[in-house]
């Protein structure tokens, strides 16, 4: 949702602090505190009356579909994200083009956000939460995330509207640091990376599984081995 991956996992979207669910069953979440502060309007604007010869202007542009509903927009500073009918506030302003469903709710994007050196963000979007995406940093990092999708809850505050930035795992990560070292990392269902495959610095693949607590229990590198 170009929310998620800036800063860290993409975003073109909102900051969301977790809090802990009223019941244990439930993974993490924003509490309604956190949501209300962040919300940009409760009646965003999701449609036009009137086509107006497609509706170019100097600093956005809206495609909609038949019934007036915005589908796409491409803006110089687009509009914050939009989720089952609320807007929320983004983390800082991005330029390029937001995908919308048929409701009006942003599912993805792409496009360039205003940090210092600037930052190139894509993202496809779960209902209420980033599915996967992309981040190429300033200092020229890389990586790419896949996020696993989270129960859709439901805040009766918010007039039973989807609750954003549910807890979820990113179950898959791909980066490329700023030094060149790449890494897949793989996690379980508690976001705890499980699986690492990189490049060692002398050159070597290898394979690293941690436990729980993020330790290295085991590596395989046979290369590494043989030279020894």
């Amino acid at each position: 949702m170009l929310r998620a991956l800036l800063p860290s996992a993409f975003a073109l979207s909102a900051v969301l602090a977790p809090a802990v669910s009223a019941q244990e069953a439930q993974p993490r979440r924003p509490s309604v505190e956190t949501l209300e502060r962040i919300i940009e309007t409760r009646t965003p604007e999701t449609r036009v009356a009137v086509t107006d010869e497609e509706r170019i202007t100097a600093r956005r542009i809206d495609i909609v579909d038949e019934d007036g509903v915005i589908r796409m927009t491409l803006a110089a500073d687009t509009p914050a994200p939009i989720i089952d009918g609320i807007q929320y506030r983004r983390a800082f302003n991005v330029s390029g083009v937001i995908l919308y469903d048929e409701n009006g709710s942003e599912r993805g994007g792409f496009g360039v956000a205003d940090v210092p050196g600037g930052m190139a963000v894509l993202a496809l979007d779960h209902p209420a939460m980033d599915a996967i995406g992309w981040r190429v940093a300033p200092d020229g990092a890389v990586s790419f995330s896949i996020n696993q999708a989270p129960p859709l809850l439901r805040e009766p505050a918010l007039g039973d509207r989807l609750v954003p930035g549910v807890e979820t795992s990113t179950r898959i990560r791909l980066t490329v640091a700023a030094d060149g070292t790449p890494s897949v990392a793989l996690a379980d269902k508690g976001d705890r990376p499980r699986v690492r495959m990189t490049v060692t610095a002398e050159g070597y693949g290898a394979i690293e599984f941690l436990n729980a607590e993020g330790e290295v229990v085991h590596v395989l590198a046979p290369e590494a081995d043989t030279a020894e």
